[in-house]
């Protein structure tokens, strides 16, 4: 039934994404009730498919009160004027990447330890710890190193950087769930649904790509309370 709802919003790849034969599936969920409004398959995540869901579900009445997903722009582009929230998870990750689960710096220890406390501190808070990040670290990050052969110059903790830059691009949306319980602070109802998917197809390795395409089809019309005219019958 269509009503005020906050969503979260992701994708779940099948195939090697640097591959042309990848291509993905797009769910916008309501994690308080476990229901699958949307989805489609695509080649990859655009903004204009973001933008397909959402007037989709407007157009049948739905009003979005927020929308909790990862770091990909375009969903933040096609959600204008709806409040987001970044996912801790996904913040996480991209720290991670330029820090390693391990990071062998302070700074790299610092900063994952602060992204994997996010949910114990407010937005001043954080704030307040990323100056003091700062003003302790900053000439660590600015280090250089000279590569002899080439002559030409590269950050030496790059990573970290990356990371450092990561929480400072994505600050003014880790918050926003403090102001509505009712937001996401992560996508984790899609992550266990998409575990799910995958269980699932991973169990039907033979099956080609419109094959799979039904079977998922049919698992996220299971969690949908009331499937469209349109999907039944693409289904059956």
């Amino acid at each position: 039934m269509p009503r005020n709802v906050h969503l979260v919003v992701d994708a779940t790849y099948f195939g090697e994404r640097n591959e042309e034969t990848c291509w993905c599936l797009v769910v916008f969920r309501c994690p308080r009730s476990k229901e699958n409004l949307w989805w489609t398959f695509c080649g990859t995540e655009t903004t204009s498919v973001y933008k397909e869901g959402r007037e989709y579900l407007e157009s049948l009445g739905y009003t979005i009160q927020s929308v909790t997903g990862d770091g990909f722009g375009g969903i933040r582009q096609a959600f204008s004027g709806v409040p987001f929230q970044m996912c801790h998870v996904h913040m996480e990750r991209l720290v991670i990447k330029g820090t390693t689960r391990k990071p062998q710096t302070e700074a790299g220890q610092v900063l994952l330890a602060m992204v994997r406390s996010l949910q114990c501190m407010d937005q001043a808070t954080f704030r307040n710890r990323m100056r003091l990040f700062f003003d302790k670290y900053h000439t660590f990050m600015n280090e250089c190193t000279t590569h002899p052969l080439t002559g030409d110059w590269s950050y030496t903790h790059e990573g970290v950087r990356s990371a450092y830059r990561s929480l400072v691009n994505f600050e003014p949306y880790l918050f926003v769930y403090q102001h509505n319980k009712k937001i996401s602070r992560t996508t984790n109802s899609l992550e266990g649904h998409f575990s799910h998917i995958n269980r699932v197809t991973s169990i039907h390795r033979g099956l080609s790509k419109s094959q799979k395409q039904k079977v998922l089809h049919s698992i996220c019309l299971a969690s949908s309370v009331s499937p469209t005219e349109d999907k039944l019958a693409h289904i059956l």
